[in-house]
């Protein structure tokens, strides 16, 4: 249980609340409390583990409300680190639940998913991106012994969508939805478009989710959806969506991990540098045809890829991807005719 302590009162009818995410370097999830005329709303809710839901619910009587006096629930994006305890709270409260359409599709699609065709999707895609067999092999082993075990099938439909663009109906509070695709397809932050409460300079407070962190760059891979085709660009989507909210200049960003901070366009033009350093440096990788495995391989993470367990190496596959689908949109690199798996080469 937190003490009071490990609530922020951000002033202005704004808290936050870290709700641990189990087994995870990133430590919480900042859940953000906002007072309205109607009732406490929640953006956002954390992950559904027990301990989770003990520490957002004793966070709640901290900041002097429960959780059955919530009255929505606004969720960034659908990462279970986000929406996973969004029906408990609903649950508990009555509260609605609102999404952006294109993420409230992935919970819907993932709710109804026939998990084989899941591991199906996975095992093709990996092979098509040049993994070795003895990384497949588990997939194949788990699909042939009907073992089925996928993430986010608890998951809530929301009853609410959010728009972009949208003030949203919050009683006494000024708040609008901007959409930011990227880290996922349907992925908002939520612009509380009112006076700093110390006055700061700028625009507002921004609720940024996972788009804008202060030290963290987000994963951007490509958006899985084994019925749909469409050649996204997330990255692309990302870069476009930075420059977006650097355009807001908020006072400050309430952010979805580690801590509140001040100067948003600084911090959209680091990371806009860093990718640009970082498709340099993959582009130069790419003097040698490389699958996007063999990219994955050698692009730079937090530790050594010997090291980096099963399911993160999917994860960082998806990413090498989504670099190389932003390289080959600018002309920068190419696929190589006649490479199965399809290799890539700078141009």
């Amino acid at each position: 249980m937190p003490e009071a302590t490990d609530v922020t009162d951000h002033g202005g009818g704004v808290w936050s609340i870290p709700v641990p995410i189990p087994d995870n370097p990133l430590g919480h999830t900042l859940v953000h409390l906002l007072d309205t005329d109607r009732g406490p709303v929640l953006v956002d809710t954390g992950w559904d583990d027990p301990t989770a839901w003990d520490t957002l619910t004793a966070g709640l009587t901290a900041c002097g409300t429960g959780v059955a006096e919530i009255h929505g629930v606004l969720v960034t994006h659908h990462h279970p680190d986000h929406h996973g305890l969004s029906g408990q709270v609903r649950e508990a409260s009555g509260a609605w639940i609102a999404m952006h359409g294109a993420d409230a599709h992935v919970v819907r699609r993932t709710r109804e998913a026939e998990p084989t065709q899941w591991l199906d999707y996975l095992a093709e895609k990996l092979a098509a991106a040049g993994a070795p067999e003895d990384h497949l092999a588990p997939l194949r082993a788990a699909r042939a012994e009907g073992r089925s075990s996928l993430p986010g099938q608890r998951a809530a439909l929301p009853d609410r969508e959010i728009a972009p663009g949208e003030l949203l109906d919050l009683p006494g509070r000024r708040l609008r939805a901007v959409w930011t695709p990227g880290h996922t397809p349907g992925h908002v932050c939520l612009h509380l478009e009112e006076t700093h409460p110390a006055a700061l300079r700028g625009h507002g407070r921004l609720f940024s989710g996972d788009h804008l962190l202060p030290e963290i760059s987000p994963h951007i891979g490509l958006y899985e959806d084994p019925s749909d085709a469409t050649r996204t660009d997330p990255l692309g989507d990302y870069l476009d969506s930075l420059t977006h909210v650097a355009a807001l200049d908020p006072a400050e960003v309430l952010p979805a991990h580690q801590y509140a901070f001040t100067d948003a366009p600084a911090r959209v033009r680091a990371l806009l540098d860093h990718h640009e350093t970082r498709l340099a440096n993959l582009r130069a990788l790419l003097t040698t045809p490389l699958t996007p495995w063999q990219l994955a391989e050698r692009m730079e993470w937090n530790r050594p890829w010997p090291d980096i367990p099963y399911g993160s190496r999917n994860i960082a596959v998806s990413e090498a991807e989504a670099h190389l689908r932003r390289l080959v949109n600018l002309g920068r690199a190419e696929p190589v005719p006649g490479t199965e798996p399809v290799a890539y080469r700078a141009r």
